[in-house]
C-alpha cells in the first residue's frame, strides 16, 4: 500500500494539470530506509511529449546526488498520461524494471485524460494509481491518502509511521 499525505498527492496532481498536454514526471523522496514520500520535486518531461516522458540525464544525475546528500531515496516515481488511463504502458514497464530501478518503489500515474477547469486539489477527482513493478511483473496497490504523515499523538506521545 501506498500511505500519502494529501498535500504530496494535491502537488502530484496539480503538477500533472500544469504540464498538459505534455506527460508530467517527478521523483517524491522519503528519509532511506523508510517508505515515507515527503518531498515532491518536480522534474521536466526532456521529451516534451503527450505520449512519453524521459528525465533529463543531468536533471536526474543532479536529483540523485541531491537524495544521497540528504540521505534520501526515490520513494515514489510519477507521470502522468494524458489521453489513456493511469495503467504503466509498455515503456513504463521497461523504466521500472531496468539495471538502476529499485523494487521498493512505489510507480504513480496520474491520468489527465479528462483535463478541465479542476484544480487536482482536495476534493477534485482524478484517476490516481500506485503500482510496484519488479522484474517486469505490474501489481496494482491501493492508495490511502492521509492528512499528514503524522498518524497518531497525544499530548505526549508522538507517534510516526
Amino acid at each position: 500500500m501506498l500511505r500519502i499525505a494529501r498535500a504530496t498527492y494535491d502537488a502530484i496532481v496539480a503538477h500533472a494539470r500544469q504540464d498538459h498536454p505534455d506527460e508530467a514526471c517527478g521523483v517524491v523522496a522519503g528519509p532511506e530506509g523508510t517508505d515515507r514520500p515527503e518531498r515532491v520535486v518536480p522534474m521536466l518531461n526532456a521529451a516534451r511529449s503527450p505520449t512519453f516522458y524521459e528525465f533529463d540525464s543531468t536533471d536526474l544525475l543532479a536529483l540523485y546526488r541531491e537524495l544521497d546528500d540528504r540521505d534520501e531515496w526515490a520513494v515514489v516515481v510519477y507521470h502522468s498520461h494524458t489521453a489513456t488511463e493511469a495503467y504503466p504502458s509498455r515503456t513504463d514497464v521497461g523504466y521500472a524494471s531496468g539495471p538502476a530501478a529499485d523494487p521498493r518503489t512505489h510507480y504513480v500515474l496520474v491520468s489527465t485524460r479528462h483535463h478541465g477547469p479542476e484544480t487536482g486539489l482536495s476534493g477534485d477527482e482524478v484517476e490516481f494509481r500506485s503500482y510496484r513493478i519488479v522484474d517486469g511483473e505490474v501489481s496494482e496497490e491501493e492508495v490511502e491518502i492521509v492528512e499528514t504523515h503524522l498518524f497518531g499523538h497525544s499530548p505526549t506521545t508522538v507517534v510516526y509511521d
